[in-house]
């Protein structure tokens, strides 16, 4: 993929946002940046993540507590630790803070849940053609300098909802999202939703992978310059 930002956003939902908020600014120590309204009552929060984006989601109306995504923890780089240090948020999302170079993390890394690691690192190899994290055996692929690494457990889901609370999306900015969302679709990857303008913030689409598990493609303006 032809990254116009070398590293991946991260989205969850929350029924509890000021408790969310206290929690990723407070005991995270992550910078607030601003909030972005989405429409349909839904409202973004985001903070820097070393340079990623943690995207917050509330909305006015409560959002299902439905089974969970395979997007199951967050990693995130923190100087000084002697080992992870076991975290998780007022929703029960697990962040763990790692030294730097833990499995190959400098800056963030995401850990899924997945039915079938083969079919997954086929998605991750040849859909999306990221290279794999040498060390790690075939299940960790470096996206920019961010880590996504996944093993098979039995409560991986079938068909991963993005409406719910919890870890939902991963974002991936990119200078052409129409181009990119053809290549993934024709090397093997599942549409989620069609490329579409939100006026002359973004162009976005959605892609799936094995799991259901969804994967926002974003040309933002801001970075590109351009939403043509």
């Amino acid at each position: 993929m032809n990254l116009a930002k070398p590293r991946i956003d991260v989205g969850l939902f929350t029924n509890h946002p000021e408790a969310m908020l206290d929690f990723y600014q407070s005991e995270i120590g992550l910078p607030f940046d601003h909030t972005l309204p989405l429409g349909q009552g839904l409202v973004q929060h985001r903070h820097d993540l070393l340079g990623s984006v943690l995207k917050i989601n509330s909305s006015r109306a409560p959002l299902p507590d439905g089974a969970p995504s395979g997007y199951r923890e967050l990693l995130i780089a923190r100087e000084g630790l002697s080992g992870p240090r076991n975290l998780a948020d007022p929703d029960g999302n697990r962040v763990t803070l790692v030294p730097p170079g833990t499995f190959g993390i400098t800056r963030i890394g995401v850990k899924l849940a997945v039915r079938d690691a083969a079919a997954h690192r086929r998605f991750y190899a040849i859909a999306l053609g990221l290279p794999d994290v040498p060390e790690a055996g075939g299940n960790s692929f470096y996206w920019g300098d961010s880590v996504v690494m996944f093993e098979e457990t039995a409560d991986a889901p079938a068909d991963a909802a993005l409406e719910g609370t919890g870890f939902r999306y991963l974002t991936v900015q990119v200078w052409k999202t129409d181009e990119e969302h053809r290549g993934v679709l024709a090397r093997g990857g599942r549409e989620g939703r069609a490329p579409q303008t939100l006026g002359k913030v973004a162009r976005i689409s959605f892609v799936r992978d094995p799991d259901g598990n969804w994967i926002e493609i974003s040309q933002r303006a801001s970075l590109t310059g351009s939403l043509d």
